[in-house]
């Protein structure tokens, strides 16, 4: 709880700060292909407003013509009128609604597009920090936020002034002096209206953060491995009380939200009724001595009543304001964040043919937390201050074509680090990474996904068809080439074998699916791709002899003719190799194939004895 009062309190902090100039000048850029209609919206919200005004004065001058006996033409003329009004009055608001809907939708989908786009060019580094919940949260409930400057808060504030200008004009035109008396109930009726709005603001901000922490406890607990490790090691009571007390909260918000605007709006309501009791009796007497017309009553009285409401929008327009410019800057927030990997103008594609890959002299550290990552994202206080140091130090090494390089060593040496950087999830810091003698940083972003395909440990797979997540890798493949991948993959009789065939989903991640039948799926995605590179970041480690037998088969096939780089816990699987390289604290120790560091003695030796301390494992491998 004490992290979620640390963001309620930036939120508020939030809430106090000025309006940014610079703000303003970034939704006007955003509004700015919709112009035309934003500008059509509020010239029809102003021409409904001075509808609004203008009936009353009419029903008046219907009450003197009766009160004075005129013919039944001018009464009914100015009937005529009024229903005209009310006719116009519904045609322009259902165009105003209209017009209303599609800016909202626009912009929703300019900034949805917009934070979605940004979002996919953010390094990996800015996924493993982000809680994805309070991104999701962004991408909808900000948004909406957002849009409801353009669909609520503008329209209201440009119809209330306009209307409130008319209104007080032709009130005062009528009788100054009952309208400078209705006025001085004016405090009464503002100020309450002020605090009322910030406490409403300020309540329903708690209860958006309280859904927030809900939805994010929701995303990591419904999924397969979060619903796991809460049954294996997590207390299913505890989370149960901790979701029914945020939720408990979020009723006693609902609760005290809707008694506080229903106190508010009674009070009103009696505020206005001792006002509109003031003008009839004041303006009843002045028609009693011949000082105002009778229909002068009434229209002040209509115009009373058209009074109030605006001036208690136009009270609480600041806070409604600040709420729609917080949706904003909490967009702008992640659009902010500058990508770590951006593609040079100029970068050409990787050379045709076989390729070679090339690691010249590479340091690298992680970035910091504050150049990849923001605290709302994180739901912290603070960022974490490390980071930096680095973790490559002058690593260097080249695979000729069709060769493999093996990379192995104790966990946290620096492999996956290694492995990382040649697909370019992040650059270096000095040195350079090569494929096919150029530079990654001088590469395009396609030609690079198209050279390489990697597999990883985890073996991720979409919440889709298992033809999805296979075209994911060759969107124009056929269904030869898909069945090809899977046979190559040892998958295809298993895929047969199923009801729906490549059209099965997979489940979340692949659950539906064993350890072994994940990563060859994902083996077949990487045959599918036809990569010239391939990288395979400890694709058997989770497997057991059975899965990582059949698993080894499949990577035969994907590492047939193609420059490899493989990381491995277990030896069996690159004792092929062309070159190993012995990877500690950031640097190649030793380099050589099996034999020559076999014979060398060190630390190769040391890993491939501790791991074949059993002969009858290692007379298998």
């Amino acid at each position: 709880m004490t992290a979620w009062h640390q963001l309620y309190s930036m939120n508020n902090e939030q809430e106090r700060r000025p309006l940014s100039r610079a703000t303003l000048g970034r939704i006007a850029a955003f509004a700015r292909p919709h112009r035309r209609k934003v500008l059509l919206f509020l010239l029809l919200t102003l021409v409904m407003a001075a509808l609004a005004v203008v009936a009353p004065v009419l029903a008046g001058r219907v009450l003197d013509a009766i009160v004075k006996g005129d013919p039944f033409g001018v009464v009914a003329g100015l009937a005529g009128v009024i229903a005209l009004i009310a006719v116009a009055e519904a045609g322009l608001g259902l165009l105003t609604r209209w017009l209303s809907a599609g800016l909202g939708e626009d912009l929703i989908l300019d900034l949805r597009t917009a934070v979605f786009d940004h979002v996919q060019r953010m390094p990996v580094a800015f996924f493993t920090r982000t809680r994805t919940g309070a991104l999701v949260s962004r991408l909808n409930n900000d948004v909406i936020g957002a849009q409801r400057a353009f669909t609520d808060t503008l329209s209201s504030v440009a119809g209330n002034v306009v209307t409130l200008v008319l209104t007080l004009t032709v009130m005062i035109g009528i009788s100054w002096q009952i309208t400078l008396l209705a006025l001085l109930l004016l405090p009464i009726f503002v100020l309450p209206a002020r605090r009322m709005g910030v406490r409403i603001a300020r309540l329903r901000r708690e209860a958006a953060d309280h859904n927030a922490a809900m939805g994010n406890q929701m995303t990591e607990r419904f999924s397969a491995p979060g619903a796991t490790l809460v049954k294996l090691f997590g207390r299913p009571a505890r989370e149960s009380a901790e979701f029914a007390a945020r939720a408990r909260r979020v009723r006693d918000i609902g609760v005290r939200t809707a008694m506080t605007q229903s106190v508010f709006v009674t009070a009103l309501t009696l505020v206005s009724a001792l006002a509109l009791a003031l003008v009839y009796g004041l303006g009843g007497f002045y028609a009693l001595r011949d000082q105002l017309d009778p229909g002068s009553v009434v229209s002040l009285a209509l115009l009373l009543t058209r009074l109030y409401s605006p001036l208690t929008a136009l009270a609480s327009a600041r806070v409604d304001v600040m709420s729609a410019l917080v949706s904003f800057e909490r967009v702008f927030e992640v659009l902010d964040l500058e990508p770590l990997i951006k593609e040079r103008k100029g970068a050409v594609e990787v050379p045709e043919g076989p390729v070679a890959v090339e690691f010249d002299d590479v340091r690298f550290a992680y970035p910091a937390a504050d150049k990849v990552s923001l605290a709302s994202l994180e739901e912290v206080a603070a960022l974490d201050s490390r980071g930096g140091a680095e973790v490559l130090h002058g690593v260097s090494f080249r695979a000729e074509p069709g060769q493999m390089v093996a990379l192995v060593g104790s966990s946290g040496a620096g492999k996956s680090t290694i492995a990382q950087l040649l697909p370019r999830l992040y650059d270096v810091d000095a040195g350079a990474v090569r494929i096919g003698g150029v530079d990654v940083r001088d590469l395009t972003a396609d030609s690079i996904r198209d050279t390489l395909g990697m597999v990883t440990q985890d073996g991720h797979l979409f919440h889709e068809t298992i033809r999805a997540n296979l075209l994911l890798a060759r969107p124009e493949a056929g269904e030869a080439d898909l069945w090809e991948a899977l046979t190559r993959a040892r998958l295809a009789k298993l895929i047969e074998s199923l009801p729906d065939g490549v059209d099965t989903v997979v489940g979340e991640r692949g659950y539906r699916l064993s350890g072994g039948e994940r990563q060859r799926l994902t083996i077949a995605r990487l045959l599918l791709a036809r990569p010239r590179v391939v990288i395979l970041d400890e694709a058997t480690a989770a497997l057991d002899s059975t899965s990582e037998a059949a698993v080894q088969e499949a990577l035969g096939e994907a590492l047939q003719g193609r420059t490899a780089v493989v990381i491995a816990h277990r030896l069996s699987t690159i004792r092929a190799a062309d070159v190993i390289l012995v990877i500690e604290d950031g640097r190649v120790a030793e380099r050589g194939t099996h034999a020559e560091l076999l014979e060398a003695g060190g630390r190769y030796e040391e890993l491939y004895r501790t791991q074949f301390a059993d002969p009858t494992v290692a007379e298998a491998a």
